[in-house]
């Protein structure tokens, strides 16, 4: 005899339930630091901390995909305005000024100002489940043959 519970790869179905698709889902464009041209420390910061310090009420049960862009060039790639920028799923945009040189679309060393959009899982019980499936093999009785 030999029971099997498992699940197709990638499948949130556990027992004989699958619970609703849960595609991510894309905010608005987000800007809630602006970078202080004077100041060689100052930078852009659309972190998912400074979002949540100035927005208490932002969810993001968890951020599956990220689109960044320069408030002013908005359809101009990121890579492609010449400042060094880091946009990630892990914490947002960050833009630090000092390392920033002159060149690009602006004729200063500091950060444009940039906007991001992230893609959320929804917060949703169905979709926050961390059920996990596993699959049992009873071994079979041994037999013998004459």
């Amino acid at each position: 005899p030999q029971a099997v519970v498992s699940a197709p790869a990638g499948s949130n179905c556990y027992s004989s339930y699958c619970p609703p698709a849960c595609p991510c889902e894309w905010t608005d464009w987000i800007d809630v630091t602006y970078p202080n041209a004077s100041d060689r420390n100052s930078g852009d910061y659309e972190t998912f901390e400074n979002i949540l310090a100035t927005n208490p009420s932002w969810v993001c049960a968890k951020v599956e995909n990220i689109s960044c862009r320069a408030e002013k060039f908005p359809d101009v790639p990121i890579e492609n305005l010449g400042q060094k920028v880091q946009c990630t799923i892990d914490t947002g945009l960050t833009c630090n000024n000092r390392d920033q040189t002159i060149g690009g679309p602006i004729p200063m060393p500091v950060c444009l100002n940039y906007q991001i959009s992230v893609c959320c899982t929804p917060s949703t019980p169905d979709c926050l489940s961390t059920t996990t499936t596993s699959t049992t093999t009873a071994s079979p009785s041994p037999t013998t043959s004459t």
